[in-house]
């Protein structure tokens, strides 16, 4: 370690569901410091989902959440002029931002009317194993599957 590592910031849980995954994924959401905006997209996407499910919004969010987070990945290692890709374990923390990431990403990858039908049906797919984001997570791990054999290089 070269400089002092960063501190951890607090996150307040979100004040309508009283939960902080759901904060961060707002924040993750919003673009350009909107973030009445971004919250506002993710209830309309909650109650489309319990419209279709009749589930409650949020537990089909946590499912979805689960569903696309990585357990492993591969991180690029340099050794004697030649580059491997090494397969190592996701913190939890990472894990969950990259699941968040992924699930916006797919959800902006997609061809709706609004946002928060694309992110509504993005979680719906996610929650049941099925989407762009649990489809990058089984890259991932088929990529870190492919360079087991490296493992003995981690870091």
């Amino acid at each position: 370690m070269r400089r002092r590592s960063a501190e951890k910031r607090i996150v307040k849980p979100d004040p309508d569901f009283a939960d902080k995954s759901v904060s961060l994924f707002v924040n993750c959401l919003m673009k350009d410091g909107k973030k009445s905006t971004a919250r506002k997209i993710l209830k309309q996407a909650f109650s489309v989902i319990e419209e279709k499910t009749g589930k409650v919004g949020i537990d089909v969010f946590k499912d979805a959440l689960n569903n696309a987070a990585p357990v492993i990945e591969v991180k690029s290692r340099r050794v004697g002029g030649s580059t491997y890709q090494v397969p190592v374990e996701v913190r939890p923390d990472r894990s969950t931002a990259l699941s968040m990431r992924w699930l916006i990403r797919s959800a902006k990858a997609r061809n709706d009317k609004s946002m928060s039908a694309r992110l509504a049906r993005e979680i719906m797919d996610a929650a049941n194993n099925e989407g762009g984001a649990v489809r990058k997570k089984d890259d991932t791990h088929r990529m870190a599957e492919a360079n087991k054999a490296f493992a003995h290089f981690r870091f």
